[in-house]
């Protein structure tokens, strides 16, 4: 396998500048190419996605956007499916392998997930987006995150934090006054939510991808804040996930479950389920993502604000890392035979003005990565400004792993929350055998 050197976190903080750089602009060329199709053929273009579908009529990709598309290009038909997570992947993977794959489809960062950018690139899948008018307007960094061998194949939505959701009514009941800034503070709190007959945290760990949601905010912390050249030392063969510092990271949230501050039962809780919980106020927090931001904010049984702050990890006196990275995105099938009328659809939805990319940023729960558009969500608003100030960020883990490495992680972390007796060493050693196992095909 061709070796991938980490990107130091430094260069988040362009992900995060490049958003509060004035004067979007756009491409004459993006134009002309966009308005050419009104007289071409009739073409259905496919698209499939991955997530949670947002309510009737106010889903970006599957309501907006192919009405959109269709009022600028009357002849194409946009027909857009949306799949839950856990069923994506699958899905996807068996489509590109009979070449039944749809025109545009979602992918993720770097090695992050079994369809991400550097699989299915090296799998000659994607078609090259390099030369689409508007990339000038993204970060390198998102570029770089969306590219194999120098050719950019995807589409970032922007880029997503992970992060602690908090119902501000039940922090001030129990005499919470403020957000906990180390990991001695945040137990305390967990303890005096628990200790007032309140579940401190809710996670939906039946879903497995959500066991990463709390450990790379850890580990950003414990791993990576000391040493950001870590996974290039693991690729090179210097260092080990089986060493001390990814072991300090499970044990820490093992603690968490241990301690009962994380809702029991929780194999037998899904992540929508477990968003249930928190928006009807009977848990005060839950790890999260960006990219949930609508669920999490929607009206539950009870009414309360809402809180984001970044996992605080850290010992006391040092600085918060947020774990912070590209989010996934959109690819075009390199074997569709529509390629011109997509990339059509991509340069009028990137123009950076038409109505179009103006419902994209407005429903966008990733943070938009584009020339021009500022943060205007308040809700992470505090968090961004504490990152974008002190570039105190780290990528999600799974960037730098070959897929596979995580699930292992989950599946392993899920025996110590079923109480199975597995030991962090024993979460980390199947992890190491795993990239071994991995890095070397």
């Amino acid at each position: 396998m061709r070796k991938m050197k980490a990107f130091l976190s430094g260069t988040l903080v362009m992900i995060l500048t490049i958003a509060l750089l004035a004067g979007c602009t756009s491409s004459s060329s993006s134009e002309s190419k966009s308005s050419g199709s009104s007289n071409s053929k009739n073409v259905t273009i496919t698209m499939l996605v991955s997530g949670n579908k947002a309510a009737s009529g106010q889903d970006f990709e599957v309501d907006i956007l192919p009405k959109l598309v269709h009022k600028k290009f009357p002849n194409i038909t946009l027909e857009v499916q949306k799949l839950p997570d856990d069923q994506y992947t699958t899905s996807i993977k068996t489509k590109l392998a009979v070449n039944q794959a749809p025109d545009i489809f979602r992918v993720w960062p770097r090695m992050a997930n079994a369809a991400s950018v550097i699989d299915l690139g090296k799998g000659g899948y994607l078609a090259d987006l390099s030369d689409l008018p508007f990339m000038g307007n993204l970060s390198q960094t998102v570029g770089d995150d969306m590219s194999y061998n120098g050719k950019i194949y995807a589409i970032t939505k922007g880029f997503d934090m992970l992060g602690t959701y908090y119902n501000k009514a039940l922090f001030q009941k129990v005499g919470i006054t403020e957000v906990p800034k180390d990991w001695d503070a945040f137990l305390a709190a967990c303890q005096k939510l628990k200790d007032a007959g309140i579940t401190p945290i809710v996670m939906g760990d039946k879903d497995p991808w959500v066991i990463q949601f709390g450990l790379y905010q850890i580990a950003a912390n414990t791993v990576y804040a000391d040493d950001k050249e870590f996974d290039t030392k693991l690729q090179d063969g210097k260092d080990s996930l089986n060493g001390p510092k990814w072991q300090k990271a499970v044990s820490m949230y093992q603690d968490l479950y241990k301690k009962g501050y994380i809702a029991k039962n929780t194999l037998g809780l899904g992540g929508p389920q477990a968003i249930q919980m928190f928006i009807d106020g009977k848990a005060a927090m839950t790890l999260d993502g960006t990219w949930d931001y609508t669920p999490l904010t929607a009206k539950g049984a009870t009414d309360f604000e809402r809180g984001f702050f970044p996992l605080p990890a850290n010992e006391k006196g040092k600085p918060v890392y947020q774990a912070a990275a590209t989010a996934a995105g959109w690819a075009v099938n390199a074997k569709s035979e529509n390629v011109d009328a997509v990339k059509q659809i991509l340069n009028y939805w990137f123009d950076g003005k038409s109505d179009l990319f103006q419902e994209w940023v407005k429903t966008s729960s990733s943070i938009v990565a584009y020339n021009g558009v500022p943060l205007t969500n308040e809700l992470y608003k505090d968090a961004y400004d504490q990152y974008t100030s002190t570039g105190n960020a780290i990528y999600f883990a799974n960037q730098m792993w070959p897929s596979g490495v995580d699930a292992t992680l989950e599946s392993k972390f899920a025996e110590i929350i079923g109480g199975q007796g597995t030991t962090p060493k024993d979460v980390t050693k199947a992890m190491q055998d795993k990239f071994d196992e991995l890095w070397k095909k």
